[in-house]
């Protein structure tokens, strides 16, 4: 992931308590959380795109990352 984009994002009240909650429960942020659901939903359907960048070879793919967490915007 390169630069983060803001938008507006409405919820139902009762699924935004739930994720409150998921994310107090991982010590994340709600923001944090809906991004994380988001990425594994996004790695789960196969359509995150592969990197250009062939110098991240010896880095594990998105199938063999194991970490659970999106990639670093760094």
């Amino acid at each position: 992931m390169s630069k983060k984009k803001g938008f507006a994002l409405r919820l139902d009240a009762e699924l935004l308590e739930a994720v409150e909650k998921w994310a107090a429960d991982e010590f994340r942020s709600t923001n944090g959380q809906l991004e994380w659901i988001i990425y594994q939903a996004l790695l789960q359907a196969n359509r995150l795109k592969k990197p250009k960048d062939k110098s991240n070879a010896a880095q594990p793919s998105e199938e063999e990352d194991t970490s659970g967490s999106p990639p670093s915007s760094e």
